[in-house]
């Protein structure tokens, strides 16, 4: 019997199977290929951005990225106050929406300081959304009762978090632009802090009232890059190994023509959740140069060891332990004050 030989050109199912699993495979190979060169990875880790103010916490790799700019709104706010004051400084104070003790006492203490030297100064508390979960209506209604007695917070609808101080300090750039502009100079000053607000504006009357700011004011700070680090900081979310020069978060001090300035800036710069370095970071693209307070002991992080005697009287800024701290220094720094100092 003549046996029958298979055409080449016949395919098999195992042929057939095997050649449109390879066509597979290339197809996946070159959409793989398409995505990253089109994607970049620069790209595929850009901050998602939402409208929701329950998901405006940070959104990114690494946690590194803050969600602004971004349009929030204030749900507290004195919207005339300021215009009507017309102060000289305004102070702006971060606290937490729970703290209303931190509050309490710098209301007692160097909150009182609203006219020095013939310059109006005035305060207001700066606040995001509580986290609190099912007390947080109680907490809301608490801050509203608050808000009606003292006249001095400011809430807008972020999330209060370490990581969203960011937005909190932008937050607060935008309200004092457009809510202060007869006022010469404001302050960021963190409501663990013992605050001289006589020496502060005896420093002001003979600073300059453009593009300027001061502090404690950090230069060639190197990036950590520890991932235990509370300031961790990836190369792909900052290359660079030190940080330009920036005035520490703790307080500093600005000319009222620098916010407007800061928040065009910060259209061009991705903000990440160090608040301090990130502005640091606007200063620079303005190419506006920090200025050091006209002595190294004005700002200071801690109390020396050795103090003298006027040590409170000849600081303006020093970061203390709690709020049951401030009320004793305040009693020191006066005494201090009333003794010549």
């Amino acid at each position: 019997m003549m046996q029958t030989s298979v055409p080449k050109s016949e395919k098999t199912p195992w042929t057939r199977t095997r050649r449109w699993w390879i066509w597979l495979m290339l197809f996946l190979m070159m959409g793989t290929l398409m995505f990253i060169f089109l994607y970049p990875t620069t790209e595929i880790l850009r901050p998602l951005r939402t409208s929701s103010a329950s998901s405006n916490n940070i959104t990114t790799v690494y946690n590194c990225f803050v969600a602004y700019p971004h349009p929030y709104r204030f749900i507290v706010d004195e919207p005339h106050r300021c215009w009507q004051e017309r102060p000289f400084l305004v102070l702006m104070i971060p606290v937490a929406p729970h703290n209303r003790e931190a509050r309490d006492v710098i209301r007692n203490t160097w909150g009182k300081e609203t006219t020095v030297q013939g310059h109006v100064v005035s305060y207001y508390f700066l606040l995001g959304l509580s986290g609190e979960g099912e007390g947080s209506e109680v907490l809301e209604e608490q801050l509203l009762q608050e808000s009606r007695r003292h006249h001095d917070m400011l809430q807008s609808d972020f999330m209060d978090s370490y990581k969203n101080l960011t937005i909190k300090t932008m937050v607060m750039f935008e309200w004092l632009n457009s809510h202060c502009p007869n006022t010469s100079y404001a302050m960021k000053v963190d409501a663990d802090m013992f605050l001289n607000v006589h020496n502060l504006v005896y420093m002001l009357m003979t600073a300059p009232r453009h593009l300027f700011m001061t502090g404690r004011v950090a230069r060639g700070s190197a990036v950590l890059r520890d991932h235990n680090s509370k300031w961790f900081m990836p190369v792909s979310a900052f290359p660079e190994s030190t940080y330009p020069p920036y005035a520490m978060g703790l307080g500093y001090v600005f000319s009222m023509d620098l916010p407007i300035k800061i928040l065009e800036a910060s259209l061009q710069i991705r903000a990440i959740y160090v608040e301090d370095v990130y502005v640091g970071l606007c200063m620079r693209h303005l190419g506006v140069t920090l200025t050091d307070p006209p002595h190294s002991g004005l700002f200071r992080e801690s109390r020396p060891y050795f103090a003298g005697n006027c040590y409170w009287s000849s600081v303006i800024t020093t970061i203390l332990q709690d709020s049951d701290q401030l009320w004793d220094v305040w009693g020191i720094y006066q005494t201090q004050v009333l003794n010549g100092c």
